[in-house]
């Protein structure tokens, strides 16, 4: 696999301690990876320039917040021109249950991760919002029972 940066091995030590925590000192940082605090905040910067970091959040227990229902929903298109594709994307960002999307290839054209309160409210989604969206040809949902993994999205 040909990476798209030059990486060394500090700037992967980097990225590994900031994905497993992205709140730690740049102090803390520096003497995770071995190397002193000021080329460790410069490393850091370079990374979020060039968009390798994209950002930092906050990791929230939804169940803890009454967000009890994880579902993914599986959506098929009637017509998958660039405009039609592009309209349900920019859908996608309306609706507040769903928390990521993805333009997949296959039997779907979206795979949407929604995450709501109680059933009904999920229910009330797809029926309300996303099956009476124009060119929405199929709806597959798929309750999740538990996560059972939740390592960040870059295995390192």
């Amino acid at each position: 696999m040909a990476l798209k940066a030059e990486l060394d091995a500090i700037d992967w030590k980097i990225l590994k301690e900031l994905q497993d925590d992205g709140r730690m000192t740049n102090v803390e940082l520096a003497r995770r990876v071995g190397i002193s605090a000021p080329p460790c905040l410069r490393r850091v910067k370079r990374l979020e320039e060039t968009g390798i970091i994209r950002g930092y959040r906050a990791l929230l227990n939804a169940p803890a917040l009454g967000l009890d229902v994880v579902a993914f929903c599986l959506v098929g298109l009637q017509h998958q021109s660039d405009a039609e594709l592009k309209a349900f994307a920019e859908a996608t960002r309306r609706w507040p249950l769903v928390r990521e999307a993805w333009m997949v290839s296959g039997d779907s054209d979206f795979l949407l991760h929604c995450v709501a309160s109680d059933l009904a409210s999920f229910q009330s989604f797809v029926i309300e919002d996303l099956t009476s969206t124009a060119n929405v040809d199929t709806v597959r949902t798929a309750l999740t029972i538990r996560q059972v993994k939740a390592d960040g999205l870059v295995a390192i």
